[in-house]
């Protein structure tokens, strides 16, 4: 195991973000259409099949693309710049982690920290070594000469060094074992339990639901279902659309591309 059960990095408090007529696009192209959801504290996952819209939310929401409409984290309105935003507490993993292959770990994981004081920063690296032992082991390791799930958890760990209230996930078990998945879940589920708020996209739809506490359904950059994960994962049209008549724990919600139904929304 590469982590310690109990979290310690993190902001203090538990983070809510609310979205309410919310848009965003690529130039002409617009994705996202209107979009109004609530993440609370705890887990909240957001599925759907490619091209949904689900990477263009997180991307809209850490201001890596233009906005419209509103979004209020703890009830204030949430900055547009990327910077600004880690400031206010928010954190992103992107999709395919996105690290600096030629840097080590301990340099990747350090600016993650770089907007707070050189000792602060010192501070919070050796609280993610405390976490993630395996990393201290592997501190002084070129970051792209390690595998997917090890760069994964070094991006994990590099997102935490900001301290955040609310961490996003983009598609955190992309590409990775099966063991390596259920690790990157199991610490999802952590960071949440230990007062982080966690908005994560991801593909494979029954693991997901099995650590959230909530989920989101989207299609064609709208959302069309919605509710706690265990009554999603319950739901006869998320089951048929997203998991299938003979669902197994690999199936992803890629493959409800190739379904017709569009479930309705569970409230």
């Amino acid at each position: 195991m590469w982590y310690q059960p109990g979290f310690v990095l993190g902001g203090s408090g538990r983070a809510r973000l609310e979205v309410e007529d919310l848009s965003a696009g690529y130039g002409p192209v617009q994705v996202l259409r209107g979009l109004k959801l609530e993440v609370k504290p705890g887990l909240t996952v957001i599925l759907g099949p490619n091209g949904a819209g689900k990477t263009t939310l997180l991307r809209a929401l850490n201001g890596l693309i233009p906005r419209a409409g509103q979004v209020l984290l703890d009830g204030e309105d949430l900055p547009e710049k990327t910077h600004e935003i880690v400031q206010a507490g928010m954190a992103l993993v992107p999709e395919g982690r996105q690290l600096f292959p030629q840097l080590t770990v301990a340099e990747n994981l350090e600016l993650g920290g770089w907007l707070v004081a050189k000792a602060e920063r010192a501070r919070r690296l050796e609280r993610a070594f405390a976490q993630f032992p395996k990393l201290r082991e592997r501190a002084q390791q070129l970051a792209g000469t390690m595998s997917g799930g090890e760069q994964q958890l070094v991006a994990v760990a590099r997102a935490m060094m900001s301290a955040p209230r609310l961490l996003m996930l983009d598609e955190p078990s992309l590409g990775l074992a099966p063991r390596m998945v259920d690790e990157l879940l199991a610490i999802a589920r952590r960071i949440a339990d230990a007062g982080t708020t966690v908005l994560m996209v991801e593909q494979n739809v029954r693991k997901a639901l099995a650590v959230a506490d909530r989920g989101y359904v989207m299609e064609r950059g709208t959302l069309v279902a919605s509710g706690p994960a265990k009554l999603l994962a319950r739901s006869s049209v998320v089951r048929e659309a997203y998991l299938g008549a003979a669902s197994s724990d690999t199936t992803t919600a890629a493959s409800a591309a190739r379904h017709s139904a569009h479930p309705e929304p569970i409230h």
